[in-house]
């Protein structure tokens, strides 16, 4: 059966006006009207800023992508040429071909202000963008430099911006373009408006407001200026509680990278008496156990390194707490009941590791990346964000301190370690084996150094000498918290945490240390035992 010839005909017409239709309407990525893009690259400042402003009431890609050339310095006048620099060769703004330049083609050059508003203004063209996360991230550079808005660009953007959240930061935005309005009316409500703001860069463009050139007022109406310090007055407000919170969450986690640092110590001197001086190096094996785990995976497994910090735990571990049995059954255990000779024992002990450290890894500091998943941080305000690697840290601490807490409180090994605190040579006579559990406790404790170790490497750099910045602060936090006491030692490095971040921000941290480390002495001299003591019964003759 046969077709009807039309049938056959109509594709065989229709594809070839199509691609007519194509070509006519098609035009490369980057080209340009070329009067707008001789404007945007001639003339002064002022000029070729009026040209910016004219060419974002009528926003598209192609402007975007001129903007970006211009600030990549990709951008050169060829007489009344513009021309672009796309890899190696030249095309012309107007046309997308490519182009030869000539022998006096100048390249162009923008100006500190001019880089700035054109920055600004390529944050702002992706308002427009149809992902969320693109107009998140504009709305966020805009934020920070609220003086350099198109007001035209940015309510555009308003009506069509959709997500809630976007769109009552884009009203604030808004506000502050308007607040440079002729209209005074106008400038009162948007200083109203603004109170809602916790942006630091909005306080100081209201404050900018407030400043005299001359003698006159840079806002000329009174009630507007009143308005002004009215929203600056709620503004400082929330930022201050932004403030407070922000140095409780450091005091915070300053104590908990400190308890996990003492944690291990307070099983050691509570138990076994010795002033283990080498607890600082056992954190740093931890850390160079971290730093190896990493270099393992990165070489060996690179696909699974962001999960290296999860296989570095255990290994810190292992590594910190099998030394620490070593040197237990080598040295420590000759000197128990001989406080002055473990001290210098152990001190030595620290200089070993730190010289093998040094002899495997050299002196230079080494960097341990935070994984993916702890990189960034959470934004509660304006002025407070919270790290993600802190966090982490936070919980790990807590995690570890659980463990510690079940160990100690429900398992055997546990039972004997708080008999042998409390009173060794009757543990001895019911039948404990004090020196198994002597190196036992000990490996444990120098094991949770590690995990110290592994924690801190995650917040700063690894070096041979990091443990000796922690080992005063450690002995300060068990001597106060009470010796052999868990929870002592909890409430001890918390509170030396939150209250060493608090002075520092009024003394100084060299001013802080010496008004902590007197303070704990003067409580040392009234309450030996510590916020805690251990509870025993005493008989009497």
């Amino acid at each position: 059966m046969s077709r009807p010839a039309h049938a056959v005909r109509l594709p065989r017409l229709v594809l070839p006006l199509l691609l007519l239709l194509g070509l006519a309407v098609w035009r490369p990525a980057l080209a340009l009207d070329a009067q707008q893009a001789l404007g945007l690259s001639r003339g002064s400042t002022s000029a070729r800023l009026d040209a910016l402003h004219q060419a974002l009431r009528k926003p598209d890609a192609r402007l975007a992508g001129f903007l970006g050339a211009l600030l990549d310095n990709r951008v050169q006048l060829d007489g009344d040429k513009v021309e672009v620099q796309q890899g190696a060769q030249w095309v012309d703004a107007d046309s997308g071909k490519a182009v030869t330049p000539s022998a006096d083609a100048q390249p162009v050059v923008n100006n500190n202000y001019l880089r700035k508003q054109l920055l600004a203004a390529r944050a702002a063209l992706q308002l427009f963008s149809p992902h969320r996360a693109e107009r998140l991230q504009a709305v966020q550079r805009l934020e920070g430099d609220p003086e350099s808005l198109d007001a035209g660009l940015v309510g555009q953007a308003l009506k069509q911006e959709t997500d809630p959240g976007i769109r009552e930061r884009l009203r604030l935005l808004a506000a502050a373009a308007r607040l440079r309005a002729g209209d005074a009316a106008q400038r009162l409500a948007a200083a109203g408006e603004l109170a809602a703001s916790n942006y630091p860069a909005v306080r100081s463009l209201l404050l900018s407001r407030l400043q005299r050139d001359g003698d006159t007022w840079v806002e000329p109406d009174a009630a507007v200026r009143q308005r002004i310090q009215a929203s600056l007055d709620a503004i400082d407000s929330r930022l201050a509680w932004g403030e407070r919170v922000g140095m409780l969450f450091s005091g915070i986690s300053l104590g908990s990278i400190l308890l996990l640092a003492a944690l291990g110590l307070a099983v050691t001197y509570g138990l076994m008496g010795v002033i283990n001086m080498a607890q600082g190096e056992f954190i740093m094996l931890g850390a160079y156990s971290t730093y190896v785990v990493q270099s393992l995976f990165q070489a060996y497994l690179p696909a699974w390194q962001n999960y290296a910090l999860v296989v570095a735990v255990p290994c810190s571990f292992l590594v910190a707490g099998g030394i620490g049995v070593v040197a237990e059954r080598v040295v420590i255990r000759r000197l128990y009941g001989r406080p002055l000779e473990t001290l210098l024992a152990t001190w030595g002990i620290s200089l070993l590791l730190i010289q093998g450290v040094r002899s495997l890894f050299g002196p230079q500091n080494v960097q341990v990346d935070n994984p993916p998943w702890m990189s960034g941080g959470l934004h509660l305000m304006a002025n407070l964000i919270l790290p993600y690697n802190r966090m982490v840290i936070l919980g790990f601490t807590a995690c570890v301190l659980l463990g510690m807490a079940l160990l100690i409180g429900r398992t055997r090994l546990g039972l004997f370690v708080r008999a042998v605190t409390q009173n060794r040579p009757m543990a001895a006579c019911v039948g404990v084996r004090t020196a198994r559990v002597d190196w036992l406790a000990f490996g444990l404790g120098t094991g949770i150094a590690g995990l110290a170790g592994c924690a801190l490497s995650q917040v700063g750099n690894v070096s041979p000498e990091m443990g000796t910045q922690y080992i005063v602060d450690c002995f300060m936090v068990v001597v106060l918290g009470g010796v052999g006491q868990l929870s002592g030692t909890v409430v001890a490095a918390l509170g030396l945490g939150v209250v060493n971040t608090l002075l520092e921000g009024v003394a100084g941290a060299v001013l802080a240390k010496i008004a902590v480390l007197g303070v704990i002495i003067l409580f040392i001299q009234k309450r030996p035992q510590g916020l805690f003591a251990l509870k025993g019964r005493s008989v009497e003759g």
